[in-house]
């Protein structure tokens, strides 16, 4: 059977994304829809006749999801990075106002979700006179989720691997939203005054450091020596 649709370009203003290409176009134009039978039923499975009725009424198709449907998860991921970008630019402005001392970092470029980071090594530790830099990457939806941060300066630690990853409970579980990046870099540096041996990423360098601190400082003076100056 056809189904002549005879409906004017006035009546039908907006037409809900559950009508199939050929019968919007002959919604507007008043032409019949061939083929056997009359506008096709939307994904959801929406019967033709109704969503042809909540067209015409201007209205979105009962079994469409509110919000613009698939669109609205999109729309969502980029409001999140806009909110993570303004908490980036806030805390560059604060880092270069009142940076934390033997640190400091800035963005990459023009990326702001791509940092990279120094620390001069502290004087009461084995890395003195050492300047080390990191890479960091903030996610997207920065700062409910922590930042990466790495090493890619060797260094000789209990709790930092050859691929500069670092083990520092800020990090990972104990990561805060009310934590920024200049208190990240902060317990970095007291991570290369106090290590923690018995939470290490290297066990060997932690057994080194727990059995003979001599041997541990004079190896991790030898990789500041060696990478870091």
């Amino acid at each position: 059977m056809v189904i002549t649709a005879t409906v004017s370009l006035a009546q039908c203003r907006v037409l809900p994304k559950c009508f199939s290409s050929d019968a919007r176009e002959a919604k507007v134009r008043g032409q019949r829809v061939g083929g056997g039978g009359g506008p096709r039923a939307c994904a959801a499975g929406c019967a033709p006749r109704r969503a042809r009725a909540r067209a015409c009424a201007g209205l979105q198709c009962a079994c469409a999801p509110a919000g613009g449907g698939a669109s609205a998860e999109p729309s969502e991921r980029w409001r999140r990075r806009g909110m993570a970008l303004r908490r980036i630019q806030k805390e560059y402005q604060d880092l270069e106002r009142d940076p934390p001392a033997l640190c400091s970092a800035g963005p990459v470029g023009d990326d702001y979700f791509h940092w990279q980071a120094t620390i001069m090594g502290p004087s009461d530790s084995p890395y003195q006179g050492g300047v080390f830099f990191l890479n960091i990457h903030f996610p997207s939806d920065y700062p409910f989720k922590p930042p990466k941060v790495s090493f890619t300066t060797k260094i000789y630690h209990p709790n930092i691997n050859s691929n500069g990853s670092i083990c520092l409970d800020i990090l990972r579980s104990q990561w805060s939203p009310a934590l920024t990046l200049s208190k990240v870099l902060l317990s970095i540096c007291s991570l290369l005054c106090d290590p923690n041996p018995d939470d290490p990423l290297v066990p060997e360098i932690a057994h080194t450091y727990k059995s003979d601190r001599e041997k541990y400082n004079k190896l991790a003076r030898d990789w500041t020596n060696k990478y870091a100056m």
